[in-house]
C-alpha cells in the first residue's frame, strides 16, 4: 500500500477536550455549543485516498494492520478522498453495548490472530469530524460547517461506519449523559460551534462519569525504572472470593517509593504472580507481587467492563475505618442498560445539530 496524498496528510494530532464537572450551557440567543456523546474506544483519524487507506491513532501510531475489516469498510462506505476524525469500537456480545475488552484484544502482534478477530469480533467506526473532503482542507472551517459537511458527505454510510449523533439542545445532552452510559459510552463532549479544527489543542469540553469505591489492595507491580511501585492492584469481594478489578497507577515518584516500602511489609511470600499480557508490548513483564489483603483504599472510577474498572481508577485515600470484607462488588453503581443500536440510530435523528 502506498502513501495517501490528501489536503491533510498523516500524522494528524486530533483536537482534544479538557475535563469539566458539567456541560457548558447554551447562551441566550444563538447556540454556541454542539453536544455529542463521548465514545469510549480507540481515537482514530481515517485517511482515504482512493484505494489507499490509513488508520492513525491519537498519538500517530498506525492502526491499519489491526483492523482490516474497517479498512475494507472505509473503501466501501466513505467518500473516495476524505480525512475523518472518529473512534473505533467493538460491540459486545449481542451488540447492545461497547466492549473495551474485545477492542483491546484487537491489538495483537500475530497477523493470523488479527485476521481471526476481524471476523469474530469485527470493529466499527463512528465519525465525529471531517478534516478534508476531495481536494478541500476543512480544518479552517467552523465546527458548525464541518458538522454539516460531515452529515452530507457520509449520508447513508454503514453498516460499519457511522456518523455520531449530535445536538444543540443542552437538555437532550444532559439526558444522553445518563442514558447512553448504559450502552458503554463515556459521557458527553461539547464543541464550540465557531471553532476551527485545532490539532492537539484542548478546545472541546468533556464531562465524564465519576464514581468512588472502597477496594482492598491485593498486590502491586514494580516500577520499571526505579525502586517503587508501578501500580497498586485492587480487588472486590464476591460470594466466590476476591475478584481483581484493576489497578491504580497515578502516583508521584516519592509516593511510589513510599508505597513500595509500605506494601512490601505485607508480601505473602508468593512472588511474581503472572499477570495479563500487554497487547501493545508483548515482551513487557506483567508479573506482580501479592500482599495480604488488609489495606482498604477509596478510588475514583468511571465505568465497569464486566467485573473490572474499564480504565485505571484514581487513588483518593486510605480507609482504615473500612474492613476488606466491606469491599464488595455489589457496592458499585451499575447504569441501566441502553442499546448501542439506539445510540447509533440517533445519528439519523440528529436534526438538532
Amino acid at each position: 500500500m502506498g502513501a495517501v496524498d490528501l489536503p491533510v496528510n498523516p500524522p494528524v494530532e486530533p483536537m482534544l477536550a479538557k475535563a469539566a464537572s458539567g456541560l457548558p450551557p447554551q447562551p441566550d440567543g444563538d447556540p454556541a455549543w454542539l453536544y455529542e456523546p463521548k465514545w469510549d474506544g480507540f481515537r482514530c483519524v481515517v485517511f482515504r485516498d482512493g484505494e489507499e487507506v490509513e488508520l492513525s491513532s491519537r498519538n500517530g501510531r498506525g492502526l491499519t494492520r489491526y483492523f482490516p475489516e474497517v479498512v475494507a469498510a472505509v473503501r466501501a462506505e466513505l467518500p473516495e478522498r476524505c480525512v475523518v476524525d472518529g473512534e473505533l469500537f467493538v460491540p459486545g456480545p449481542g451488540g447492545g453495548r461497547l466492549s473495551w475488552d474485545l477492542l483491546s484484544q484487537r491489538i495483537h502482534p500475530a497477523a493470523s490472530r488479527v485476521e481471526l478477530l476481524a471476523v469474530e469480533t469485527p470493529a466499527q467506526f463512528v465519525a465525529f469530524d471531517l478534516l478534508a473532503l476531495g481536494g478541500e482542507d476543512l480544518t479552517g472551517a467552523s465546527t458548525a460547517v464541518r458538522r454539516e459537511r460531515l452529515e452530507t458527505a457520509l449520508a447513508g454510510c454503514g453498516p460499519t461506519t457511522h456518523v455520531t449523533t449530535a445536538t444543540r439542545d443542552a437538555d437532550v445532552a444532559a439526558r444522553w449523559f445518563t442514558t447512553f452510559e448504559g450502552a458503554g459510552l463515556d459521557g458527553v463532549v461539547a464543541k464550540p460551534l465557531d471553532s476551527p479544527y485545532l490539532p492537539g489543542e484542548r478546545v472541546m469540553t468533556k464531562v465524564k462519569h465519576r464514581r468512588t469505591a472502597d477496594c482492598v489492595v491485593v498486590g502491586y507491580r514494580l516500577h520499571k525504572s526505579f525502586p517503587g511501585i508501578g501500580s497498586m492492584l485492587l480487588g472486590l469481594r464476591t460470594d466466590e472470593g476476591t475478584a481483581f478489578v484493576g489497578g491504580a497507577a497515578a502516583f508521584t515518584k516519592p509516593r511510589r517509593v513510599e508505597l513500595l516500602e509500605q506494601l512490601s511489609a505485607l508480601r505473602t511470600g508468593e512472588e511474581n504472580a503472572e499477570g495479563e499480557k500487554n497487547r501493545w508490548n508483548a515482551r513487557e513483564d506483567n508479573s506482580w507481587v501479592p500482599v495480604r489483603q488488609e489495606l482498604v483504599c477509596e478510588v475514583e472510577y468511571d465505568q465497569l467492563e464486566g467485573l473490572r474498572f474499564r480504565h485505571n481508577p484514581r487513588f483518593l485515600r486510605w480507609r482504615p475505618d473500612k474492613t476488606p470484607e466491606e469491599c464488595r462488588l455489589d457496592q458499585l453503581d451499575v447504569p441501566a442498560d441502553y442499546d448501542l443500536a439506539d445510540v447509533l440510530s440517533g445519528a439519523s435523528r440528529a436534526g438538532a445539530a
